[in-house]
């Protein structure tokens, strides 16, 4: 593999097969390279101080990288792939600082969600909520509209979807959480870590520090202290 520093941009990402397409130029002759970018892969040049973090490629990704031969010798291939700049994705980025709403298509990869914004083909994680009622297969790759999430981390942003759906316990617990209404949960399990309780019957569950004397199958009354997709926290009254 050759030790030489290129520049180039990405050109196509297949995020099932997690490899992408590079085109650069080299003594004024444009050229392509593939380049595997699994995260086994780049934890190794990671721990080989070659590139400094992870990140999600995009199409029109800036990169640098090394180019040589494959292990069998048969093709060239890119790696230490380096993400630098993306233009159109800062241009999304300050969209969103004053109006961030966008439409892309949903997707679905190795079991996790994507939303490919519709102008730039960006692909953006979308975090599924522990109570939300995931999209049907008639859903993907249909037209949804989100926001930018995280924009002051670029390695980090995600998409949240502007329709949303969840169990019925979550609207529960959002009503009770909005009218500061106690609730009475019953502990399934304690541990020198803490006791668990099922707060709305068996759908959602929070945790309450330990206290000596609580057993399973007690019931503790509690109040909903704070409330989003991602976590519920209770505290006992």
């Amino acid at each position: 593999m050759s030790t030489t520093l290129l520049t180039g941009h990405v050109t196509f990402v297949n995020h099932e097969k997690k490899y992408i397409i590079i085109e650069y130029e080299e003594n004024g002759k444009k050229k392509v390279v593939h380049g595997s970018v699994d995260d086994k892969q780049q934890q190794k040049w990671i721990d080989k101080k070659l590139i400094k973090k992870k990140h999600l490629f995009h199409i029109g990704d800036t990169v640098s990288f090394t180019s040589g031969l494959s292990d069998r010798g048969d093709r060239m291939t890119a790696s230490s792939i380096q993400y630098l700049y993306n233009t159109a994705l800062d241009v999304l980025i300050n969209k969103a600082a004053t109006e961030n709403n966008f439409i892309g298509y949903l997707k679905v990869i190795d079991d996790n969600y994507f939303v490919k914004e519709i102008d730039s083909y960006l692909f953006f994680p979308v975090p599924m909520s522990p109570w939300q009622i995931k999209p049907t297969d008639t859903e993907l790759n249909e037209a949804v509209t989100f926001a930018l999430e995280n924009l002051d981390k670029k390695e980090k942003i995600t998409a949240k979807l502007y329709n949303n759906k969840y169990i019925p316990a979550f609207y529960t617990a959002v009503k009770l959480n909005k009218t500061n209404t106690p609730v009475d949960a019953t502990v399934y399990k304690v541990t020198p870590h803490g006791i668990y309780l099922n707060l709305i019957d068996d759908k959602i569950q929070v945790k309450l520090p330990f206290k000596e004397g609580v057993q399973v199958n007690d019931i503790v009354p509690v109040k909903i202290v704070y409330l989003s997709p991602a976590k519920i926290i209770a505290e006992a009254l």
